[in-house]
């Protein structure tokens, strides 16, 4: 077996992806959580520890490397020697600490030359394609075929037991691992649109893969790249110890080992310095690479759900305590507000203090322009935030359980059972190597494992007619490119209710779908919610969705809820000057003749927010009580909220038109 078969490469996949849509964070703020990191600072201090002494074996050993001491042949640690002596009465500390030189520059060496083998060839690969990709790759297959240990011996052979020129052979034989990382990871930005732009902008191919996709993929290389470093010390220590690389009474750490297994009978210690010395370089190794995986997969980064985490932020006011539509609402949301950033500095909401209510069987629509909190509200509510996404204010409490500060498990209790979700991207959300069958039964078995085999099949037959798609068979055994885009979406929403949520959140379902299977789509979840008595929440930017499928609306505006009330009162009676302009903006409501209303400028970022209202640089209806101080919600008529000063004055206004 060659030595590339012998290493297990992590896949951009398993270092988290620090691919095209996860931006990565500054060096120093990823060194400071490796450091943190349970094993990663140990691995750091041990390996720092070991290059600076042996770096500096000259100055702080205490004999040299062959210094004989024929009073004191294997003896163990002593005062005078503090890692005990050989055969030859020579000392245990120093040999380490300059056979440590010959082991880490050996180390330094192959790594350089697979590092640089594999990312160059690796990029150029991925990025190119074709021809170069193909030559490569058969390239590297034939590589990783030859075995390891028969070209080295050669080498030693041909160029007198040279350490150097056997490391450049093995950095050589291990770069189609980095190699193969690099090509994988480059495939998976290759295609991404900032790509394409600096294309069509006239940036060279060079500079391409230099400035834009080398460093995307520098977290699965650099995680690799530790790995094997652990790989290629265990292998020159091998050969060492066989007598390869260097020649006695040089020190090497190998040999050590060598010389310490003839006299295991006399004195089992002299086993200990090396060995040891040995086991821990390359474990710090491995944990390094491991604890780098676990950083820039953010697996020690903050989930959302579990706790509150404070923001600098201004006070926001509290609100009108907003009463419940319904005696006993399924899901009941106050005071949430969602922040991105670190844990510790500076973070950006990105929503502040949304509330409402879902009654159960009870469609409810949320509705407002790209940017206005509407899917990370949904989110949170599904414990998905994601990367550095937190709740850091509010409640929600669902069937009047507290969801949020809940441990995973809870999240993952609730996630399908009880409250589903359906994306607005179906083809992304079914993997295109099960069939549709194979995808809906393995969703209705997590959730009812109890089931036999036929009648998991029986179910998911079941879930395909609920969704209007009666010939079960033909459906069930396409792939997902043999379907079309209204088809994913109804299988989407059979794998929803397969776990027979009370909830279903919906973003945008119909975005992506032509006019008619859009209607289709909603007729699909009105006529679910009444067979079921679910309740759905549906995030939209067509006020005309909200106005065909739900019996209330929350209209949201950068981040915070403008007006919550009944469709009938957002369409009739808007009170905010956001849902108005909205309305005006609908073609539906066009006049022949003349200029479709808009609404200028674009919606507020959240590092921008103004201290009072949010789209008061939009407003038609500014008033000075707007820009001095945060906006409340404010109950305009029973059941309807409005966050807006001037929002009653504006609902009569337009009730009496």
């Amino acid at each position: 077996m060659s030595v590339s078969e012998s290493l297990s490469p992590i896949t951009p996949e398993d270092h988290g992806n620090a691919g095209p849509t996860r931006p990565p964070a500054s060096a120093r703020r990823t060194f400071r959580r490796i450091v943190l990191h349970p094993t990663g600072g140990p691995a750091i201090l041990w390996l720092l520890l070991v290059t600076i002494a042996c770096a500096c074996a000259s100055l702080i050993a205490p004999y040299t490397p062959n210094g004989e001491d024929f009073t004191a042949i294997l003896s163990g640690p002593t005062h005078a020697h503090l890692l005990g002596t050989d055969e030859l009465g020579r000392d245990i500390l120093s040999r380490l600490l300059y056979g440590g030189r010959v082991s880490l520059e050996g180390v330094v060496e192959a790594l350089v030359v697979a590092g640089v083998l594999g990312l160059c060839f690796g990029v150029i690969a991925g990025y190119r394609g074709k021809l170069f990709d193909t030559i490569s790759s058969r390239i590297v297959e034939i590589a990783m075929s030859i075995p390891a240990i028969v070209v080295l011996l050669m080498v030693f052979a041909l160029f007198n037991n040279s350490e150097t020129w056997a490391m450049v052979t093995l950095g050589i034989l291990t770069s189609p691992v980095i190699f193969r990382v690099t090509r994988a990871a480059t495939l998976a930005v290759r295609e991404d649109a900032y790509l394409a732009s600096a294309r069509i902008t006239g940036v060279s191919e060079l500079q391409i893969m230099r400035r834009h996709v080398a460093p995307r993929i520098v977290g699965p290389f650099v995680v690799n790249l530790s790995v094997l470093a652990g790989v290629v010390l265990g292998i020159q220590a091998g050969l060492n110890y066989i007598g390869l690389g260097v020649t006695p009474p040089a020190p090497s750490w190998g040999g050590m080992v060598a010389d310490a297994q003839g006299y295991l009978q006399e004195q089992p210690w002299l086993i200990v310095p090396s060995g040891v010395v040995i086991a821990l370089t390359i474990l710090a190794f491995v944990l390094l690479g491991d604890d780098i995986r676990d950083v820039l997969s953010l697996r020690t980064s903050d989930r959302s759900g579990r706790g509150f985490t404070s923001v600098d932020q201004p006070p926001i006011p509290t609100s009108t305590e907003i009463r419940s539509a319904s005696s006993t609402p399924l899901l009941s949301v106050r005071g949430l507000s969602v922040a991105f950033g670190p844990k510790r500095g500076s973070a950006t909401r990105v929503v502040q203090d949304v509330a409402f209510d879902i009654a159960p069987g009870e469609i409810v629509g949320i509705v407002g322009e790209s940017g206005c909190g509407k899917t990370v509200t949904a989110l949170a509510l599904l414990g998905l935030l994601g990367r550095g996404g937190r709740v850091v204010e509010g409640s929600c409490l669902f069937e009047g359980r507290e969801l949020f500060g809940t441990s995973e498990k809870v999240w993952h209790s609730v996630r399908g059972r009880e409250i589903a979700f359906v994306s607005q991207e179906p083809m992304t959300s079914l993997d295109p190597c099960f069939s549709v069958h194979s995808q809906i039964g393995e969703t209705v078995h997590r959730h009812e494992p109890t089931l036999s085999r036929s009648e998991v099949g029986e179910r998911v037959d079941e879930l395909l007619v609920q969704v209007g798609l009666s010939d079960t068979r033909d459906v069930g055994r396409r792939y997902p490119h043999q379907i079309s885009g209204g088809m994913a979406q109804r299988i989407c929403i059979a794998v929803a209710l397969a776990g027979r949520p009370k909830l279903l959140v919906a973003d945008e379902p119909t975005t992506a779908l032509d006019v008619t299977v859009q209607a289709e789509i909603l007729n699909l979840l009105r006529r679910i919610s009444e067979e079921t008595g679910m309740a759905v929440l549906i995030i939209t930017h067509d006020l005309g969705v909200v106005a065909d499928l739900c019996r209330r609306a929350i209209v949201m505006y950068a981040g915070e809820v403008a007006e919550i009330g009944s469709v009938n009162e957002i369409m009739t009676t808007p009170a905010h000057p956001y849902t108005q302009a909205l309305l005006a903006a609908n073609p539906i409501f066009a006049t022949d003749g003349e200029a479709l209303p808009s609404i200028p400028g674009t919606v507020t970022p959240p590092a921008e927010w103004p201290v009072g209202c949010h789209f008061a640089d939009r407003c038609a209806f500014q008033i000075e009580a707007c820009l001095t101080a945060p906006i409340p919600l404010l109950e305009v008529d029973t059941n309807h909220y409005c966050r807006c000063p001037y929002g009653p004055r504006i609902s009569i206004e337009i009730g009496r038109r």
